[in-house]
């Protein structure tokens, strides 16, 4: 073989093999809520336990502050694909809560999940006649 017959071999055979290398990427490529769902998940199987404050509840996202090794931390979640798992009357849930964090990265950290919450749900309290 001549010199630029295998070069254009050589060619043909790195074209393809970055055809397949943006296919593989291009099709296994995950979207937001996907990873957000999977920062969740281990989260949950891997998260220490900690106790917070939640503070406030805007809509779908709950706001919360907790404390880990003296470092305070203030933070929110969005609960959009979790309103199952969130009062509709969100005063009912302001205060204390449970979350869990990564102690590797302890400003990672979620109240609630799919499987879990750390949610303190409070009933209202009905007038004494």
């Amino acid at each position: 073989m001549t010199p630029v017959v295998e070069f254009l071999l050589l060619a043909a055979a790195a074209a393809v093999l970055l055809c397949a290398l943006v296919y593989i990427v291009w099709r296994f490529r995950r979207t937001p809520a996907q990873r957000e769902r999977r920062r969740r998940r281990s989260l949950y199987e891997l998260g220490r336990m900690g106790d917070g404050m939640l503070t406030d509840v805007r809509e779908n996202i709950l706001y919360y502050s907790y404390s880990v090794n003296g470092v305070n931390y203030h933070t929110s979640q969005d609960v959009t694909d979790l309103r199952n798992m969130v009062p509709a009357d969100g005063s009912l849930i302001i205060g204390p809560v449970t979350l869990k964090y990564l102690a590797r990265n302890p400003g990672n950290s979620i109240v609630v999940c799919e499987e879990w919450s750390g949610l303190r749900i409070r009933t209202r309290a009905t007038p004494v006649p």
